[in-house]
């Protein structure tokens, strides 16, 4: 007969030789098939033996030969055993299984910056950049909370913890939630921390992205007359006549091409997935604003070429872009509309307007959604996920002609 206790179930009986079998039966039994793995009494400690591969090793576990012993080592057991079979941790070693879970179960300080260098070296793939931003923020949260006094009492009030500064089921929520699991992972397979913190699946509702504000040509208009600094205005110009990336206004070049010059992008932003694979730096092409009097030409290929000043953008050109913009009134009438038609409008707004206007303008101009995606610098798919709200499909066209008829 045995009984639940601590969720470890106990051999109940009075005859020793009986839950002394008790005992090896239990364990054995989230074992495979015929595992030689054995408990044995030694001057009244728990003895645990694996005889594998004609290899037989021992170790003496720091738990008294009784039932109530081996209540308290049979968890401790079953995470010896897992290690021992995991092929990440290479060879077949009793004593460094016992020493990684014992590591995990201890008392003793943790040292989080050596434990957080260690996991950078298997952590390869995100660049350092990615690994600052993504993984970082959560890792200190992690390192605070494990360090107070009032710590979490498992792997799901640490997750819930450590998350909290971010808005659940916003995008950077979930990217610091599948950093911390890949960290807790890592962590507890290595008996680096203990098993307790073991992650949970967190679900959230996933938030809905709204839909990216294309600015309208008068608006892009309205923006440069408002802005006092020539820098800021020459920056809104290149955004909105090349389409591009906040970012890339730092890797702006002119140069010599077949038949005249160019203006060459030389920013290679990460494709995802094999580590350094990046796009190619690409040949830029205008979609010149327009307004009552035609089409406007800011010049903006030679004022390249003659290093006028850009402004400093900070650290962050998107956020530096983004900060500068929600200053201005003018910007902020143009947020209140936007909001109006259910869209957001952020710094990515001049690139929407090159979207839609080349889709726009796709017949005059000759263009496929394979052409507009090249020089935007981003594959067709990519395009296809994030501006076919903007690909004429000629449907409506067909509705109009009604009146027409």
């Amino acid at each position: 007969m045995v009984i639940v206790k601590n969720l470890v179930l106990v051999p109940q009986t009075t005859n020793k030789k009986s839950w002394e079998r008790s005992c090896r039966d239990l364990m054995r039994a989230d074992m495979h098939e015929g595992a030689p793995w054995y408990v044995t009494n030694s001057r009244g400690s728990i003895k645990l033996e694996v005889k594998e591969q004609g290899v037989y090793q021992s170790r003496i576990l720091e738990y008294e030969w009784s039932q109530k012993g081996f209540a308290k080592a049979l968890p401790r057991i079953r995470h010896i055993y897992k290690n021992f079979y995991n092929p990440q941790l290479g060879k077949l070693s009793l004593a460094k299984s016992c020493e990684i879970v014992n590591t995990a179960s201890s008392k003793t300080e943790i040292n989080f910056d050596e434990i957080f260098k260690d996991f950078r070296k298997f952590c390869f793939r995100p660049s350092d950049e990615t690994f600052k931003k993504s993984y970082i923020p959560v890792l200190n949260h992690t390192k605070r909370l494990l360090t107070s006094k009032k710590k979490p009492v498992d792997g799901e009030e640490l997750m819930l913890r450590a998350l909290e500064q971010w808005e659940t089921g916003a995008r950077m929520w979930n990217i610091q939630r599948a950093s911390l699991i890949n960290f807790l992972e890592w962590a507890i397979l290595r008996g680096k921390i203990s098993n307790v913190y073991a992650p949970v699946k967190l679900s959230a509702v996933k938030k809905e992205k709204r839909i990216g504000f294309a600015l309208y040509e008068e608006q892009i208009l309205q923006l440069i007359a408002a802005e006092k600094n020539p820098a800021w205005q020459f920056a809104y110009q290149l955004l909105a006549v090349y389409g591009l990336r906040p970012i890339e206004l730092r890797h702006l070049v002119v140069k010599k091409g077949i038949k005249e010059k160019e203006l060459w992008c030389m920013y290679r932003k990460s494709k995802g997935g094999t580590k350094g694979d990046k796009t190619e730096p690409r040949k830029l092409a205008p979609l010149y604003v327009k307004d009552g009097q035609g089409y406007i030409d800011w010049k903006l290929l030679e004022r390249i070429e003659n290093n006028e000043e850009l402004p400093s953008l900070g650290k962050s050109a998107s956020n530096g872009l983004r900060k500068h913009l929600e200053r201005s009134k003018t910007w902020q009438k143009f947020k209140q509309e936007a909001l109006k038609l259910g869209e957001e409008i952020v710094p990515y707004s001049f690139r929407h307007r090159y979207a839609k206007i080349s889709h726009a303008r796709s017949v005059e101009l000759n263009l496929n959604t394979k052409d507009i995606a090249l020089v935007m610098g981003h594959t067709k798919e990519v395009h296809d996920k994030n501006y076919a709200r903007f690909i004429p499909d000629g449907t409506h066209d067909k509705f109009a002609k009604q009146l027409a008829a």
